[in-house]
């Protein structure tokens, strides 16, 4: 009977192993050659998808317009592409501006329309709007919508533009009317766009042995401190990357506090634990329903970083004395623990975003969490150079070989993501999306 349950184990652990690869994996997959894709042009007001334009399943909330005077104006950027032609009949540039996500997929569609229509470009008629002409609420407002034709102006074309619009990756495309086609995009730090939630690579944790790590050099068999659903510090097995992106230039909410004064830079959806009005740090916090996004958090509010007190150390609130909206740092790393939780530069903050339910997400990732586990149970234990030991639970090949965990997004987050969006609404999601992407 125990060996019937090992291999049961086994087989159970190998086909999540498997799983993870076909999730991961950039071939073409099973050996089998990939047609070319027939395109079929959209019908007139017809949208893809097939949700309203600023649910999370397409580009997402409505975040508030931006003005040439406000500090969110540098969201976005001008787009000098020759291959595109800007109609800018206010003579003022603002058909040119639009965030980074709407520009790559403006620029992919010009390559497209080109491709398609040889001699023909395409032609913006509408950018960003600084001037109200649009509906309340219009992505417009944003730089994250343009409306498009092609240079000839061939109502006959505006079917497939629509359909090559789609291909280019814009997230939201409508065959509007008959005039033009509208597209649009989710938000710039979408984790659609950017990843759900992270730590700037050179953000510090706290080891069992002692001293601190980079979070970039974390690796699988490391333990950090960590704090349970109580609020007990304790360490905690830290078992992989949910996000990770060496190369990544993001931009980080900056949360300060007064008293101690620690400082930590994290994503906007990313949980952070903030402390009820009544808890005034005589006993340990309850973690389950406190945890708000980066993007929430405000001066005032407190969190928990650690103190000394008594000789003890302990999870103590800190009142945030600023909250920066904006600041750039190189990597994006998103470390799980075993706990669920982790000390970021003696912060105490979730492991998990997008969701803004701490308690959710940790319970969904307890089949990641007991499949982690099994692996360790049935890693071959036997006689080492020392007499006895055993061998640690397999890692990724990547990591195996002494070249770092894999980038990207990790596949049960993906997987977990797009279950969300189907099951949850989208007022228990963060408004900036999430890059299935992206945080």
């Amino acid at each position: 009977m125990l060996l019937l349950a090992r291999c049961f184990l086994v087989v159970l652990a190998s086909s999540l192993l498997v799983c993870s690869g076909l999730a991961c994996g950039p071939g073409r997959g099973f050996g089998k050659r990939r047609h070319p894709k027939k395109l079929t042009p959209l019908a007139y007001k017809q949208f893809i998808p097939n949700v309203a334009e600023k649910t999370l399943g397409a580009s997402g909330r409505y975040e508030g317009k931006i003005t040439r005077n406000s500090e969110r104006f540098k969201e976005l950027t001008p787009n000098y592409n020759p291959d595109i032609i800007f109609k800018d009949e206010e003579n003022t540039g603002a058909d040119r501006l639009m965030t980074q996500r709407c520009k790559d997929k403006l620029n992919a569609l010009a390559i497209s329309v080109m491709n398609q229509w040889p001699g023909v470009k395409l032609r913006v008629t509408e950018g960003w709007d600084e001037d109200g002409h649009h509906s309340e609420e219009s992505l417009h407002y944003e730089g994250r919508a343009v409306d498009i034709t092609t240079s000839d102006r061939d109502r006959s074309k505006y079917g497939m533009l629509a359909r090559l619009a789609v291909e280019a990756g814009f997230d939201w495309v409508y065959y509007e009317s008959k005039a033009h086609i509208h597209c649009s995009v989710k938000a710039e730090n979408s984790v659609a766009a950017k990843s759900g939630g992270c730590f700037p690579g050179s953000a510090t944790v706290h080891l069992e042995q002692g001293g601190t790590k980079l979070v970039k050099d974390l690796r699988p068999g490391d333990r950090v401190l960590a704090a349970d659903d109580h609020g007990r510090l304790l360490y905690s097995d830290f078992l992989t990357f949910l996000d990770l992106d060496e190369g990544a230039k993001k931009v980080f909410y900056v949360i300060e506090t007064r008293e101690p004064r620690e400082r930590l830079l994290l994503t906007a959806a990313h949980l952070l634990f903030v402390a009820p009005h009544n808890d005034s740090g005589a006993t340990e916090p309850a973690l389950g329903p406190s945890a708000l996004f980066a993007s929430r958090v405000r001066p005032g509010q407190r969190v928990y970083v650690v103190a000394e007190r008594g000789g003890d150390r302990r999870l103590l609130p800190a009142a945030v004395h600023s909250v920066t909206l904006r600041e750039e740092a190189a990597g994006a790393y998103a470390p799980l623990t075993a706990h669920g939780t982790i000390l970021i530069n003696r912060v105490l903050a979730s492991c998990y975003a997008v969701i803004e339910e701490h308690g959710w997400a940790h319970w969904a990732f307890a089949p990641f969490r007991l499949a982690h586990a099994l692996l360790a149970v049935l890693a071959p234990a036997g006689p080492d150079a020392g007499g006895g030991g055993s061998v640690p639970a397999p890692q990724p090949a990547a990591e195996a070989r002494g070249s770092g965990p894999a980038s990207g997004i990790h596949w049960y987050s993906q997987l977990l993501y797009q279950i969300g969006t189907w099951l949850l609404d989208s007022e228990s999601l963060h408004p900036l999306g999430m890059a299935v992407k992206s945080s």
